[in-house]
């Protein structure tokens, strides 16, 4: 297991209140930002509502936002300071207010939330107020993990076995008699908060910090065992289920990796890697920024324009029903499974022959766990075009995908009622049942055999 790196809180130094900006650390404990501004005297507690972030984020994960700021707001004791507007003009204007003479964050290093830092932290230093970068959302922050040569990786593994020995630090414990400021928020941001919960269009998983806590203390006790062989398995419940939660920082990946030392055995180690890839992808986004928006390895084939195809994948009408479960579950409850996830996003990419940012797109507009990197990565690494060696020819066959990973067929009749007439594994093919029509479901929209030569044919010729 990775080397402890934690070392013991800081003596605490009384002088001018400090300001403790939360973005993606909504949380109180494990928090390294907050044991560092405590060192300063009394804390303040702020999230800035950012419009140029919160108006990007779909009504899905906007609630979802929501729900965790109410329930930080408590684990903060009522003192949560929310503010609304451009937080470049937002944080200076708090901290004069307040006269904090320090600004404490967990470091960003995703490029829209850097670029940000750095105009905050500009404004900040001019006036002479420091600024205090403690920890980040990941075990081991972005840009640490090298190879031989100091450079980053672009492959799962070598990562992996780097960024174990790497090591992380231990859980933060929070300093005894931490003194909580209070200042007057923004009612009108509460009021955008409390109007975006209301607004959510999907039923929310409990939110904040003992949820998160319950969950991962529910998954340790009854499915760790089973992770390694079940987590492929849509119809199971399988899975840890915390994405939600390390989207914003409700729960940190120290704390899981803390949790699991002593424990040994390839559920545990699979269960690593998961949270390793999530490290891997933010690294890499970090060190190449540009692959946000475009090919990290550009294989320069043809796209086509999003049309009819698209609009029934969008909808999970595609005819194939593993693609259509997972289409169906994510608009109805903002998740899908894992594995469905690539096997929708080889359909649009290699079916429909979109370019992966079109799918990318619809996957953050409603996922509650939309990470940006892992998102970003995980399309690209199903396009061909992202972290792998050679998988441009990986097409995946969403019907056999459907009969090895819901063998029994219980995941499709749950998204798809107009098959739930269909027994067993046949579910997955309803053109060879006599009655697999007779409830409505849509004729496959394409020949699958066909647009994977096509798909083949195009990286060929590329």
């Amino acid at each position: 297991m990775p080397r402890s790196l934690a070392s013991a809180p800081q003596a605490r130094t009384v002088s001018a209140p400090a300001v403790l900006w939360l973005r993606r650390d909504l949380r109180r404990a494990d928090h390294p930002a907050l044991g560092a501004a405590a060192t300063h005297g009394d804390v303040l507690p702020v999230f800035v509502l950012d419009p140029a972030f919160f108006e990007a984020a779909g009504p899905a994960r906007q609630g979802w936002l929501a729900a965790t700021l109410r329930a930080l707001d408590a684990s903060y004791e009522g003192r949560l300071c929310l503010r609304a507007g451009d937080p470049a003009t937002v944080i200076p204007e708090l901290v004069r207010e307040v006269g904090a003479a320090s600004v404490h964050v967990s470091t960003e290093t995703e490029p829209g939330g850097a670029a940000r830092d750095a105009a905050v932290r500009a404004n900040l230093v001019a006036a002479g107020v420091d600024w205090v970068e403690t920890g980040s959302p990941y075990a081991v922050t972005p840009g640490r993990v090298v190879n031989q040569s100091g450079e980053g990786y672009k492959v799962f593994t070598p990562f992996l076995r780097a960024w174990r020995e790497h090591g992380w630090r231990g859980p933060a414990v929070e300093p005894d008699g931490v003194r909580l400021l209070a200042a007057d928020g923004d009612p009108g941001a509460w009021r955008r908060v409390d109007a975006a919960l209301t607004a959510c269009p999907i039923p929310l998983p409990p939110a904040g910090e003992d949820p998160a806590r319950a969950r991962w203390a529910e998954f340790l006790g009854s499915g760790l065992a089973g992770y390694d062989t079940d987590r492929d398995r849509p119809d199971l419940a399988a899975t840890s289920r915390l994405s939600p939660y390390l989207k914003f920082g409700v729960v940190h990946p120290r704390t899981l990796l803390a949790d699991l030392q002593g424990r040994t055995g390839k559920a545990v180690e699979r269960f690593t890697a998961e949270l390793a890839w999530r490290e891997f992808y933010a690294d890499v986004l970090h060190r190449h920024p540009a692959s946000l928006a475009g090919d990290l390895n550009p294989l320069g084939v043809g796209y086509d324009e999003p049309g009819e195809g698209f609009e029934a994948w969008r909808d999970g009408r595609t005819g194939f029903p593993v693609v259509d479960a997972g289409m169906r579950q994510l608009l109805a409850t903002g998740w899908m499974h894992n594995r469905v996830r690539m096997i929708t996003a080889s359909f649009l990419t290699k079916d429909l022959h979109l370019w992966w940012p079109v799918g990318a797109r619809h996957f953050l507009d409603h996922l509650i766990d939309g990470d940006l990197a892992s998102n970003t990565h995980g399309w690209q690494w199903t396009a061909g075009t992202g972290t792998d060696a050679a998988p441009y020819f990986r097409v995946f066959n969403p019907v056999t995908q459907g009969e090895k990973f819901d063998p029994h067929g219980d995941y499709v009749r749950r998204w798809v009622p107009e098959l739930a007439h269909v027994r067993g594994a046949a579910v997955h093919r309803p053109w060879d049942v006599a009655d697999g029509y007779a409830h409505g479901y849509p004729r496959p929209i394409l020949d699958h055999a066909a647009e994977r030569l096509e798909a083949l044919a195009r990286y060929q010729r590329r």
